[in-house]
């Protein structure tokens, strides 16, 4: 069968779901599918808000999590956000920025996790705030420091908000374990997936979440046409299965260290690079004019973009001077160091060229 009314379920889709609900944290187990990660990002609001008979949604500046209208109300991109008129009771705090840390600590080891007790200060004084999203990893400017997602899971719990994680780009295993939460042991009230979950080859995304929020069995939170696809959903439970046979996991979990152990080898060698952050297969480099003042480098990385294009090499440059590299969880020791000597000749020959 190519297509199942949303009206009904499908034997795939509840094989999918089952199998999601065996490769989550226990209290995750009830799923919801739809074509793109932006439609489960606001699946998870509407969710969320519905629980709560709230409407605030409380999420960091700098953030990303989708193109739609809600999406980019939520999200902290000035980009996106200057195009339309927002969702009402969007609020937005400092990221976890730990190279630039807004409240002024040097480094992590002296940090004092401000930026997520800031969470539980704004929800102390915004009394209706229904659910806070996140990124459990920025991709790639924000890896939190350790404590930080528990103390934002300690406040949401007193102050009775949802916690929503979008782990849409980091979902299967790309930061070196299955799911991005399983780093930090949290488990968030609804987890929203996508991306890789159709195995590059179908648009599907969908949210996973506690048993406790199924209160909404009389609203239709998707009701998207293909909201529960029986191709999508064999693609994604052929993906899940791929990987789990073929350890890909594991792959990402090695390729990755090996890969953070080179790029901090090249920060030695190259006075551009002010950062190296990594987990698993995302991988950050933050170009800087000088390592003292922290001014980004927003010229030189675009000239380093274009001369790594050319010798067959492409990546995202995220805030306009961060090298953000995805390579695929099947990626090689060979294939990983062809890319790493790439971009090594390509910031000598731009910073020659300085």
């Amino acid at each position: 069968m190519k297509f199942s009314p949303r009206r009904y379920t499908n034997k795939i889709a509840i094989e999918l779901a089952r199998k999601l609900s065996e490769i989550t944290p226990a209290p995750l187990k009830r799923s919801l599918f739809c074509p793109g990660g932006t439609d489960a990002v606001e699946m998870a609001l509407k969710l969320s808000m519905g629980n709560t008979n709230r409407y605030k949604i409380l999420s960091f500046w700098d953030a990303f999590h989708g193109a739609g209208f809600g999406a980019i109300s939520v999200g902290g991109e000035a980009i996106f956000r200057g195009q339309i008129s927002l969702l009402p009771g969007t609020l937005h705090v400092a990221p976890p920025d730990c190279y630039r840390c807004p409240y002024g600590y040097p480094d992590k080891e002296s940090c004092s996790l401000e930026c997520a007790k800031m969470v539980r200060y704004v929800l102390d004084k915004e009394k209706d705030v229904a659910a806070f999203i996140g990124e459990a990893i920025r991709s790639m400017p924000y890896i939190p420091p350790t404590g930080f997602w528990k103390e934002i899971r300690s406040a949401c719990n007193d102050f009775g908000v949802r916690l929503i994680i979008d782990a849409i780009p980091q979902c299967l295993g790309k930061t070196g374990k299955m799911f991005p939460i399983d780093h930090y042991d949290l488990i968030p009230d609804i987890m929203v997936i996508g991306k890789g979950l159709g195995g590059g080859i179908f648009p599907i995304a969908g949210i996973i979440a506690r048993e406790g929020m199924n209160t909404l069995e009389h609203r239709a939170i998707g009701h998207y046409t293909h909201e529960k696809s029986p191709v999508g959903c064999a693609a994604a439970l052929a993906t899940i299965n791929y990987i789990e046979k073929y350890n890909l996991v594991d792959n990402a979990e090695k390729q990755g260290a090996y890969a953070l152990k080179l790029l901090n080898e090249l920060k030695e060698k190259h006075s551009m690079i002010g950062n190296i952050r990594g987990i698993g297969l995302l991988l950050g480099i933050e170009l800087v004019k000088d390592r003292k003042t922290k001014k980004r480098a927003t010229e030189e990385a675009e000239k380093v973009l274009y001369r790594c294009i050319n010798k067959g090499l492409s990546f995202k440059l995220t805030m306009g001077n961060i090298i953000s590299l995805y390579p695929p969880l099947i990626i090689t020791r060979e294939q990983m160091d062809w890319a790493i000597k790439i971009i090594d000749e390509s910031l000598s020959e731009v910073e020659k060229a300085c």
